[in-house]
């Protein structure tokens, strides 16, 4: 009696641990935001995930490419498979450059600090992930010096497995 009491404890040990484990390793899309950039994503562990950037926006008279890594801690929105919310910090680095009848013609190279929080969620019969996030960023130097929490993008991604 004892060793089926043991058996059916590991065994519901075992199915709790892969049922809360992620439903995919990686995935790779768009980032439908500010600004919109190409993604990978990839899980290092159960929670912990890396995501790289690269982006482009252009406004009026400026314009900048961006590269970025995050890494993103996940958690389990208990309610709603497939759903969990995320926090995070990274880094950025920003080209810009612009063209204006006030100021001469220029570009200059930026490092952002950000912070990450968002939600995602993969869908259990497609292999397609969507996130919604917002990454506020402090700039450290370069054109765009201090605080900036206009960032964020809702990502399309192909899951790889």
């Amino acid at each position: 009696m004892k060793t089926r009491f043991f058996t059916l404890v590991i065994a519901l040990l075992f199915v709790t641990s892969v049922s809360q484990a992620q439903d995919y390793k990686s995935a790779v899309g768009l980032r439908l935001g500010s600004p919109l950039s190409v993604s990978y994503k990839t899980f290092i562990s159960e929670k912990g995930a890396f995501e790289g950037v690269a982006g482009f926006r252009s406004y009026s008279g400026y314009s900048w490419f961006n590269v970025g890594a995050y890494y993103q801690h996940h958690n389990e929105i208990a309610s709603v498979d497939g759903l969990k919310w995320y926090y995070g910090a990274g880094a950025n680095v920003y080209f810009w450059s612009w063209e204006s009848n006030f100021i001469d013609p220029g570009s200059t190279t930026s490092i952002g600090i950000s912070g990450v929080l968002g939600l995602d969620y993969k869908f259990s019969d497609y292999p397609v992930n969507l996130s919604a996030d917002w990454i506020p960023t402090f700039f450290i130097n370069g054109y765009g010096n201090g605080f900036s929490g206009g960032y964020g993008a809702l990502a399309v991604r192909y899951t790889l497995n």
